[in-house]
């Protein structure tokens, strides 16, 4: 324990500004696109934004979708010249044109048609690790297929907000699962997040204190969060840091988890050496994020407890090639190690979950990160359910995301092409339909 011994004030924060940065966000959005999609819109849920009240969208609209080879990632079922009926959002029927035949003739006439004829139609894919500080970085992971997505922290509560403008204009966002700002020794300029953090920068040494860590927490509950983030290792993305270099020991883990239960909220842990994921995993975090050298002993213990890997294969392989001679030399090393993580995982039984880590204002495909999970060694169908009913819940969204079946959100994917037979089609939709709206993309 190195924090200074001067612990923060007692908490006082409450969502001031919160809604009135969601409306500016959203307001943003309507700007951009020139139109009001839900001007018609009811009046909002109610409950604590995240849980299933929070998740209403009000701006859904109803579309059939018809013609295409319909895959079900639960039970992989496929079903040729299908049709999928949505109405206001939701899907009503799915399945053969017999099956869907009456829930077609109860929409009112008029109603729009997607042509889906020579295409594969999946649900709209699950993004379990994404960071999205702008609209325009939220729109990017519509338009390529994330209409869901867990958010891995933001500097300054934007998540929040794109989570409030994904319920007002869904086809600008995807539904979401906000993290706030990351429990970090470091806050650096996130700070000035929130008047409530500005105490701790009197700390010595940083957030490490239990009294310091549970006040991050409370500030980010209070804000809203759905989840928490946190580390135990640094960073592989910065040349001047070494990812095995341990931050947090079990027991301050242990303190964020618990500080995020009384909330209502799980944990993802920004982790790589084989004792950080050890540790966090025994703290009781709800996914290990990136986690290359996660060893067998640990993902036997992340199988009995149900913790969920997020190994993030875009990110580590994304760094091959690049300018920095660090980076490269960590992504050609660390890449075939977390594959092989992945491929043991997926044997042992420990449920996997797709995620980019997108961020800076670059988004990648999460159909890419489908194509990787393949890629280690996961069935085509077995690498989908990673960004469909995996992912889904993971997030806590059961019944909502991850399949198209009645009462699951209208949400879909069209491909060009056979996912079963190269998931990469799933990286470069030809369309995607977001709460039965088309996106354009």
């Amino acid at each position: 324990m190195c924090g200074d011994p001067n612990t923060p004030p007692p908490f006082r924060h409450t969502r001031r500004g919160v809604l009135a940065g969601a409306a500016a966000l959203a307001a943003a959005g309507t700007v951009l696109t020139g139109r009001a999609e839900a001007s018609a819109a009811a009046p909002a849920a109610a409950g604590r934004p995240g849980t299933p009240a929070g998740d209403k969208v009000l701006g859904g609209a109803s579309l059939v979708i018809e013609g295409g080879t319909l895959l079900d990632p639960l039970t992989g079922k496929v079903t040729e010249d299908s049709v999928v009926v949505i109405e206001r959002g939701t899907v009503r029927a799915a399945g053969s044109r017999d099956a869907t035949r009456a829930a077609r003739a109860a929409l009112p006439d008029g109603t729009p048609v997607q042509d889906a004829d020579g295409r594969w139609v999946l649900p709209g894919l699950v993004e379990s690790h994404i960071h999205l500080n702008t609209v325009a970085e939220a729109r990017d992971a519509v338009r390529q297929g994330a209409t869901s997505a867990r958010s891995g922290s933001t500097n300054f509560f934007q998540d929040i907000a794109v989570r409030e403008v994904a319920r007002r204009f869904p086809r600008q966002a995807p539904r979401l699962r906000a993290a706030g700002v990351f429990v970090t020794p470091d806050l650096a300029d996130t700070l000035l997040a929130d008047p409530d953090l500005a105490p701790l920068a009197g700390l010595k040494d940083g957030v490490r204190s239990h009294e310091a860590l549970r006040h991050m927490v409370r500030v980010n509950l209070a804000r809203g969060v759905d989840v928490v983030k946190t580390r135990v290792n640094e960073r592989a993305g910065l040349p001047d840091q070494d990812p095995l270099t341990q931050v947090y020991d079990r027991e301050q883990l242990a303190t964020v988890v618990a500080a995020a239960r009384r909330g209502g909220a799980g944990v993802l842990c920004h982790s790589y050496s084989e004792k950080g994921c050890h540790d966090a995993v025994m703290a009781g975090i709800r996914s290990l994020e990136h986690g290359v050298f996660v060893g067998e002993h640990t993902l036997r213990e992340m199988r009995r407890r149900g913790t969920y890997f997020t190994p993030t294969l875009t990110a580590i392989s994304g760094m091959i090639g690049d300018d920095n001679p660090v980076l490269d030399e960590r992504g050609r090393r660390y890449t075939p190690i977390l594959k092989e993580a992945v491929r043991a995982a997926h044997e042992l039984g420990v449920p996997l979950a797709a995620g980019t880590d997108s961020s800076g204002g670059e988004v990648n495909p999460i159909g890419g990160e489908v194509a990787l999970m393949h890629e280690a060694g996961l069935s085509a169908l077995d690498a989908i359910r990673t960004a469909t009913t995996n992912a889904a819940e993971l997030l806590g969204l059961t019944g909502t995301a991850g399949r198209l079946a009645p009462g699951f959100a209208g949400d879909a994917v069209l491909l060009s092409g056979d996912p079963l037979a190269d998931p990469s089609v799933l990286a470069r939709p030809s369309s995607v339909v977001r709460a039965g709206v088309v996106v354009e993309n």
